[in-house]
């Protein structure tokens, strides 16, 4: 029996359990490699995976800001702690909490201008990094990557 992509690039002896097993053991491979290089890149400018996407989502939202939740509700990946990741780019400097004088107990997180031209100082070597990942496969087959992961995931979202 021929082996496929994935058994070889794992060595993997036997076949898997299923196709069902295949393609999630396929998905987590890529996404391993994939993130190698992105976050080598955010290592460099003292970011992670994670908070670079919060200042993409505080960009997005700006000038209003958002309340916590409403950050992690709009994480690529969930994260247990987002509070803490919000810590740490206020650390940074690239994010700002301030209390509502409407309601106290609510807290808005903004992007500051550091977090802004961080985010401009990295467009140029993501570009980069997309193309070296993906830049061998054609918009068709980005767009039935994109499509079947969709499908793959709506029954588990809201």
């Amino acid at each position: 029996m021929k082996k496929s992509p994935l058994q070889k690039e794992i060595l993997q002896r036997r076949g898997f359990d299923s196709p069902r097993v295949e393609a999630l053991l396929n998905i987590l491979r890529t996404q391993s490699v994939l993130m190698g290089p992105l976050s080598a890149l955010f290592k460099e400018y003292g970011l992670s995976q994670p908070l670079y996407n919060i200042l993409r989502i505080l960009r997005g939202a700006a000038p209003e800001g958002l309340c916590v939740q409403e950050v992690a509700d709009r994480m690529i990946a969930r994260e247990p702690d987002t509070t803490r990741l919000l810590d740490r780019l206020e650390t940074l400097g690239y994010a700002r909490r301030e209390r509502s004088k409407e309601d106290r107990r609510v807290v808005r997180v903004h992007i500051t201008r550091a977090g802004l031209e961080i985010l401009a100082t990295l467009e140029e070597p993501l570009q980069r990094v997309h193309e070296a990942l993906l830049g061998h496969l054609t918009d068709a087959d980005l767009a039935s990557i994109s499509r079947l992961m969709a499908k793959a995931r709506k029954p588990h979202t809201s």
